[in-house]
Formats: structure tokens, sequence, C-alpha cells
């Protein structure tokens, strides 16, 4: 699957964001924490979801439960 189809895409799962502290990357302002999003697509390291934009962005693992 192409990352063009992932917003029109079935979801994979569910996740639950459990921070939006970012060392690095602001992230408050497209997660919120104890909010449900949709997986997208997965690898090892990141998770796709559609953040609060409403576009899919790629975020590390360790936000979410």
């Amino acid at each position: 699957m192409t990352f063009k189809e992932w917003t029109t895409a079935p979801s994979l799962r569910s996740v639950v964001c459990k921070h939006a502290d970012a060392e690095k990357y602001v992230v408050t302002n497209v997660l919120t924490p104890g909010k449900t999003y949709e997986v997208k697509n997965e690898t090892e390291e990141f998770i796709f979801i559609v953040d609060n934009t409403g576009k899919v962005g790629g975020y590390y693992k360790t936000y979410f439960e």
C-alpha cells in the first residue's frame, strides 16, 4: 500500500496516546494524551496515525500504549 492511500484505507488497529512530552520535536500541537488514534501503518520504530490535524503523521511508538 502506498502512502497516498493511507487516509482512505481501513485502520489496522487503535492506539492511545500516553504522553506528548518530546525531547527534540514539538508534538503537543498534534497529539493529545489520553486520546485514541487510528493506526494506518506501522514500522519497527514508528506508528503512522491520523493526528489532530486530520493528516497522517509518523510518530515514535514511545508516545502510545
